[in-house]
């Protein structure tokens, strides 16, 4: 059919509509009303039409169809057919042609509703669920979900399944929940797809299965849903349900990435990071991190501002910038990230890029402290046991030093150690000293670095991201030493009792309710 002949039989189509909804038919003012809405309503749309007569501005064209339409539909909606009543709601909800209100469209939505139309069932569930033109009642939205479910739209199974998923309205129910997404993702419904694939990832109400979770995420991917793209790339860069392949992973991560999924940004920003793959890639990296905590992503504000700070290394080919880095950390320890505030505390305790300041490096150790990072609990023991920025108070250096001791952090157990021999902030205990020094010196290389055992000694540089370095195992070997050399000046008694305290810490720390000695090895050769 060519151009010509669609447009003078689309006009004639309009001019039946026109003609029967003058008449007052409200079959025919519904779908007038549509074509108004879609913009095919109106003067006959082919060369012939003087362009002169056209309406230049689009914008005020498309409000008048608007206005047509609702006057139109609430003509259609008055002599009730459902079809123009759901359809007005919708107007009434956007402000499309009539002044926007959520109460008028709830009151039309439901009188559609009632008639059974599936639409506006699921609207007006919408609209309790938000309570918006009606009081929030999860109980409503579930009911007016389930009767539009009922009839198979899988827009509203999906909902229903969130439903039962999170106790919106009724009880929590894995099945029921598993049972509404299925129907839904059998009709292609991404969205019931993504969290089918995420219950059998979780194992939530059937045995955790990675094959099942990546056949949905899948299809959910495939439909174009960026949270199933991420999590189908990670599951790649995992091997999880699927043999590990980094470029699949980069594909998919790179397609969530770029629909503006920040967690898929700042996946791929580690992925891209963790290759040792060209300096470009690492480039990559560094932009993926930025747009990603542009979007408020606070890990990937820190990992930025760890590149930029020069905590990857010389090698990584990112050139330092102290200002830069600075921003970002501030940013990621404003949103409580413990990591950041301990690099905050960092920069300003060796005055990088900021001028030293021991009093902000205390305050910004002590949040991360505080949120249990063992880092900045053994650096902020360090400053209250050389009162640097912070009274000195070898109490709370004990305090400090043993929080961080207890999680396993080597550091703080070597500094605690040297607290107990010297009896500073605590009475002093040569067995307790030995035992602490043990289990830093049995850690072998410990994920921070290990300095000299005297009071007060802090971790230079976050552990987390950075190997242990050739000096950091020298510090161990002396930790080491200095624990022999207390040993030996121990009664035979007391190094028992050392061994032993260990052997329990160790049990505890493992779960276990005994241990055996045996396994701990001699304190002479530890």
């Amino acid at each position: 059919m060519s151009r010509e002949n669609a447009a003078r039989e689309g006009y004639e189509t309009y001019l039946w509509f026109r003609r029967s909804a003058q008449d007052g038919n409200p079959y025919a003012q519904f779908n007038l009303a549509l074509l108004y809405l879609r913009g095919k309503a109106g003067e006959r749309d082919d060369e012939s039409v003087d362009g002169g007569n056209r309406d230049a501005d689009g914008g005020g064209r498309a409000d008048r169809n608007a206005e047509h339409a609702a006057h139109l539909l609430m003509r259609a909606a008055e002599q009730g057919l459902a079809y123009a009543q759901s359809q007005l709601g919708a107007l009434y909800y956007n402000g499309r042609g009539v002044p926007r209100s959520a109460e008028l469209a709830a009151a039309w939505f439901r009188r559609a509703a009632e008639q059974g139309d599936r639409s506006a069932q699921y609207n007006l569930g919408l609209l309790y669920r938000r309570g918006r033109g009606v009081r929030q009642s999860h109980e409503c939205a579930l009911g007016w979900f389930w009767r539009a479910a009922e009839q198979g739209m899988a827009r509203a199974q999906s909902y229903l399944g969130e439903c039962y998923l999170h106790g919106l309205g009724a009880a929590v129910s894995y099945p029921l929940a598993m049972a509404w997404f299925r129907k839904a993702a059998m009709q292609g419904f991404p969205h019931a797809q993504l969290q089918l694939a995420l219950m059998y990832e979780r194992g939530h109400g059937v045995d955790p299965s990675p094959s099942q979770a990546l056949y949905w995420f899948r299809h959910a991917a495939a439909a174009g849903n960026p949270v199933a793209q991420r999590h189908l790339g990670l599951a790649y860069a995992d091997g999880q349900g699927v043999r590990a392949d980094p470029v699949s992973a980069r594909h998919w991560l790179e397609r969530a990435a770029h629909q503006g999924d920040r967690d898929a940004q700042y996946a791929l920003g580690e992925l891209l990071a963790e290759r040792r793959g060209s300096v470009r890639d690492r480039e990559r990296a560094l932009s993926w991190f930025e747009r990603a905590a542009d979007l408020g992503h606070a890990q990937a504000q820190y990992r930025a501002g760890h590149i930029l700070a020069g905590g990857c290394g010389r090698g990584f080919g990112v050139a330092r910038n102290h200002p830069r880095a600075l921003a970002y950390y501030l940013r990621a320890a404003e949103q409580g990230a413990a990591n950041a505030q301990f690099a905050l505390g960092l920069l300003y305790a060796n005055g990088q890029g900021v001028p030293q300041d021991f009093a902000r490096a205390a305050d910004w150790y002590r949040r991360a402290a505080q949120q249990g990072d063992a880092s900045a609990q053994n650096n902020l023991g360090a400053l209250h046991a050389r009162g640097d920025g912070v009274g000195r108070d070898d109490m709370l250096a004990v305090y400090w030093y043993g929080h961080a001791a207890e999680q396993g952090y080597a550091p703080a157990q070597v500094n605690l150690a040297s607290m107990y021999a010297a009896g500073r902030g605590v009475e002093c205990d040569l067995v307790l000293a030995c035992m602490w020094l043990w289990l830093a010196a049995r850690a072998g290389l410990p994920a921070a670095t290990l300095t000299r055992a005297g009071a007060g000694t802090p971790a230079r540089k976050p552990a987390e991201v950075r190997p242990v370095e050739q000096a950091e195992a020298h510090a161990v070997e002396q930790a080491a030493a200095r624990m022999r050399q207390l040993a030996a000046a121990l009664a035979p008694a007391d190094r028992q009792r050392a061994r032993e305290l260990a052997g329990r810490w160790l049990a505890a720390r493992e779960g276990r309710a005994d241990f055996n000695p045996g396994l701990l090895g001699s304190m002479d050769a530890a």
